[in-house]
């Protein structure tokens, strides 16, 4: 069975139609626009693929947020409270049920990249983990006991509090809603209104990457403490930087002072820690795992 699937990000929208990692059968990007241009051209696409293919079973929608992922609520697959002013109260599910009479998942990206890791991933086996993305902004998605965590909406990883020494960091951070909370110290446009650079553009060695790292590191021991995890996995594009990882494993095990007496951190918290097995697809595959789920 067919599923279409929305990677729908703040910069750019990835649409493709598969089954999983071993059969995507056709793919497109495009800019992240207004919503009636943006989601015209994801529906133009599903409706080229199903006539040169089939139709189609389901969607799934990984979607950036804040968003209703309650299906008991009267706004459902809305985008809701976003800084992208344009897209606040974007009814987004709504208007793919408007042309595609077929079940349609819909969360956040970052839990859905974290359904494609437990079902084709790094997490794969595993009933309890997290999935962070570490980019323009940061988010968090949870699989807890075998489910995607939701609550009142859903995770907001990336809104949590941090230690900020000024001396060391005067920079004020850039979060529109808590200024230095995580995404304003640690996201990539941070990195660049700090060093003046984009991450990618910053060498190997620069202090950027061990600030950077100190900051995830507090971030991951207070998540470690809350959810007890049994891996974490940290994608996006800032992780592109080859020492981060390995700076962020040493120093989370350097604020969790071996209080967590378990083997996976004491032992191999290489492999407890890692990058995402699906590198850049985990996006776009969580939306089609999310299509998947709906048909269940």
């Amino acid at each position: 069975m067919l599923v279409g699937g929305i990677e729908a990000g703040g910069t750019k929208f990835v649409c493709s139609v598969g089954t999983g990692p071993e059969e995507l059968r056709a793919d497109t990007r495009f800019p992240t626009t207004t919503p009636d241009e943006t989601l015209s051209r994801a529906i133009s696409f599903f409706k080229e693929q199903e006539a040169q293919e089939e139709p189609l079973s389901a969607i799934g929608v990984a979607s950036f947020g804040p968003v209703d992922p309650d299906p008991d609520s009267s706004t459902f697959g809305f985008i809701t409270s976003t800084p992208k002013t344009d897209w606040a109260n974007t009814d987004f599910v709504g208007a793919l049920r408007d042309h595609f009479h077929v079940p349609v998942g819909f969360d956040t990206d970052v839990n859905g990249a974290a359904l494609a890791e437990g079902k084709w991933g790094a997490a794969a086996g595993l009933h309890t983990f997290i999935y962070l993305t570490i980019g323009t902004g940061i988010g968090g998605g949870a699989m807890v006991n075998g489910r995607l965590l939701h609550g009142l909406i859903h995770p907001e990883m990336g809104h949590i509090r941090l230690h900020h020494d000024w001396e060391r960091d005067p920079f004020p951070g850039n979060c529109p809603y808590h200024g230095d909370c995580l995404e304003g110290m640690a996201a990539g446009p941070a990195l660049e209104e700090r060093w003046g650079q984009k991450g990618q553009e910053l060498e190997p060695g620069h202090p950027a990457w061990d600030l950077e790292a100190e900051y995830l590191a507090q971030a991951l021991q207070s998540l470690v403490c809350v959810l007890s995890p049994q891996r974490i996995i940290m994608g996006g594009g800032v992780m592109n930087q080859p020492e981060l990882i390995t700076k962020v494993r040493q120093k989370t095990a350097t604020y969790l002072n071996d209080y967590i007496q378990h083997p996976a951190i004491t032992d191999h918290i290489n492999e407890y820690i890692v990058l995402p097995a699906l590198g850049g697809r985990a996006g776009v595959l969580g939306a089609i795992a999310l299509g998947l789920q709906a048909l269940e």
